[in-house]
């Protein structure tokens, strides 16, 4: 038996093809970005400033900012001389809360809650008195009392920190 190959059955074959690979066409890999920071492709984090007694929660901020910006992948991190934004920040505020107490003892806590709140700005890189966005962000995170209160109080920071650069980087690649 011999195969029947007509023309357009061949043309019908092929559109089909055509049509099947064409479907994702529109879709790109890469964040979106908001209308106002589509020239923006490398970003510059400088650390950001410490209003808390938190010891080095400055340093912890802009950790947890590089590591979600990081993450993303929509923006490249880079230096002064190649930066076409800076990202500057202030760690405002860390608020404890209790969460739960000891049945017998309303006063002694057994779960903690902390919130972070931190102000940033996007500035332009060539005109530093631009600002691109700005806003605030916060992350929260819970922790149990064990028999050392400070440690466990260190120890949830960077969890909260990290909560609210999520939140930031989410401003910067999709405007929400």
């Amino acid at each position: 038996m011999r195969a029947v190959t007509s023309p357009a059955l061949l043309r019908l074959s092929l559109t089909l093809c055509l049509a099947t690979l064409s479907s994702c066409g529109g879709y790109r890999m890469e964040g979106h970005r908001p209308q106002a920071l589509t020239h923006v492709q490398n970003i510059r984090v400088v650390l950001f400033e410490n209003k808390t007694l938190i010891p080095r929660g400055e340093v912890i901020a802009t950790n947890s900012i590089i590591d979600a910006l990081a993450s993303d992948g929509t923006y490249r991190l880079a230096n002064d001389s190649h930066a076409d934004a800076t990202l500057q920040g202030t760690v405002e505020t860390v608020t404890y809360n209790q969460v739960r107490s000891t049945r017998l003892d309303t006063l002694r806590s057994e779960e903690l809650e902390n919130r972070v709140s931190i102000r940033w700005e996007l500035r332009d890189g060539k005109n530093p008195m631009k600002v691109l966005a700005s806003g605030r962000a916060s992350g929260t995170s819970r922790f149990a009392i064990d028999s050392n209160l400070q440690t466990a109080r260190t120890n949830a920071l960077p969890d909260a920190m990290q909560r609210a650069a999520t939140q930031v980087v989410g401003r910067l690649t999709d405007d929400f």
